[in-house]
């Protein structure tokens, strides 16, 4: 018997959206992503180490692709920066938080978290990693 491959991380995931554009313009502005055009018509949000390409619905840029929906994504995202600040950032720029701070159970710790919904209206969740002191805060 095989053994499986180990898994070291996450490079990118795809989400099909309705607008590139303005899917650009909403995680440029609300969470600070920096888009990338890596071929012809085709964009990526990138942060951190990793990025988001984006897939706009009615263009087929994978044969292999079944089911490209915009707004069935469920996406979150680690930060540094404390809750307070996230949500007045977020709040500035008109993003409406849809519930949050709340606890929440992240792969490899406990989470503060908010969500709140991008343009195509996929969950978009930002947290902290809680310490055991803060989990309640």
């Amino acid at each position: 018997m095989s053994t499986p491959p180990r898994i070291a991380g996450l490079d990118h995931l795809v989400l099909t959206v309705a607008s590139i554009p303005r899917t650009i313009a909403f995680y440029e502005q609300a969470l600070g992503f920096k888009s990338v055009e890596f071929k012809p018509g085709r964009y990526a949000l990138h942060f951190g180490r990793q990025k988001i390409n984006l897939h706009e619905v009615g263009t087929v840029v994978d044969p292999n692709v079944r089911h490209a929906t915009p707004g069935s994504a469920d996406v979150c995202f680690l930060t540094a920066t404390p809750l307070g600040d996230v949500i007045a950032h977020l709040s500035q720029v008109g993003v409406n938080i849809v519930q949050g701070p709340v606890n929440a159970t992240g792969a490899c710790a406990r989470l503060r978290s908010v969500y709140f919904y991008d343009p195509d209206e996929n969950l978009i969740e930002v947290a902290n990693e809680a310490d055991d002191g803060d989990a309640n805060a």
